[in-house]
């Protein structure tokens, strides 16, 4: 297994680059930001300068969207960042939640997520394409292959994964709930004719190394998050298409505000019990995280991106590089 950790761009430009230079050290490989401009900083500047702090670590948006951010700016963004970094970009990329949302605008439809994702992967490739009537291509760039995942949990957004991605997002820690994931994406792969096995896995979640009670407290705000987008698939799908453990939590819901999204203490988490809490992200001592991470790699993750905003950030990389990422690459 992986794993990488995603910052939102809260913190100052030095502490962000500080906390990148520390995962880095720590042994994680990929470094992800959150791509929400009016609730924080721009993700693309400080990928600049995460690119220049660092020499290993693949760095990309966790996630971006294309309504927000116009396909070939965000080509043109990711090439450039490419050519900065050596090759180390990565695109993840969804339909749009707070970042769509907090401008009173809806999330973007799936066609237009998979149209966005062809334009954006050839372009930063340097190839030729046709694009809303016109015929475009980067001159400049060096031609690079960008690795797309995508972050979606409905049966649509499952199979279009499958035909066009190299890996699927879920924001998730719920081993049971991943692998029923996985299984849709993988007979979706199947169905597009590509190798199932070629879909890459990440589970994003917070973590806390901590005691059980204090690392709920920390991370209780994920599963208010994640139910942004289990309205959004009730709405969409009939219940008995969805598993009960995704969706029963919700019942008591009764709104959402997106000036505390993914925030430590929110009141939007007020209806999130201990249950559902302890499924979705990894908490307790470090032996505990080993022993769920060990339960997700075997429902088929290939990287646990670490949602590392609950505190004590610093001290949360220490204890993953020290106790926890050794022990699943042993």
């Amino acid at each position: 297994m992986q794993f990488g950790f995603t910052l939102k761009p809260e913190h100052s430009i030095e502490r962000t680059l500080a906390l990148t230079r520390e995962a880095e050290a720590a042994g994680f490989e990929y470094g992800w930001l959150f791509d929400s401009h009016v609730l924080w900083r721009d993700p693309y500047p400080l990928l600049t300068l995460m690119a220049g702090a660092t020499d290993r670590l693949r760095l990309g948006t966790c996630v971006t969207n294309p309504g927000t951010r116009e396909p070939t700016v965000t080509a043109s963004s990711l090439a450039t960042l490419d050519e900065l970094s050596d090759g180390r970009m990565d695109l993840g990329i969804g339909r749009g939640d707070s970042a769509r949302r907090v401008l009173g605008k809806p999330p973007i439809t799936l066609a237009h997520t998979e149209e966005a994702i062809r334009v954006i992967r050839a372009l930063v490739a340097g190839e030729s394409i046709s694009y809303e009537g016109t015929d475009l291509q980067f001159p400049w760039t060096r031609g690079w292959t960008l690795p797309v995942w995508v972050a979606g949990y409905g049966p649509l957004a499952l199979a279009m994964t499958g035909r066009v991605a190299d890996g699927l997002i879920l924001q998730l820690g719920d081993p049971d709930l991943v692998r029923w994931f996985v299984g849709q994406v993988r007979d979706a792969a199947t169905a597009a004719g590509r190798d199932p096995a070629s879909i890459r896995i990440q589970a994003a979640a917070p973590a806390h190394v901590a005691p059980r009670d204090v690392g709920r407290e920390r991370t209780r705000w994920f599963p208010a998050l994640v139910s942004n987008h289990v309205v959004d698939l009730v709405n969409k799908y009939p219940r008995d298409q969805l598993p009960e453990t995704l969706t029963g939590y919700i019942t008591d819901r009764e709104g959402y505000d997106y000036r505390h999204h993914a925030e430590v203490g929110s009141s939007n988490a007020a209806f999130v019990g201990d249950e559902v809490t302890d499924r979705f992200a990894i908490l307790g001592p470090a032996d505990e995280h080993v022993a769920k991470l060990q339960e997700l790699a075997a429902a088929g993750v290939d990287q646990f991106n670490l949602y590392l905003m609950n505190g004590d950030e610093e001290a949360q990389i220490e204890a993953y590089g020290r106790d926890v990422i050794p022990a699943m690459r042993g």
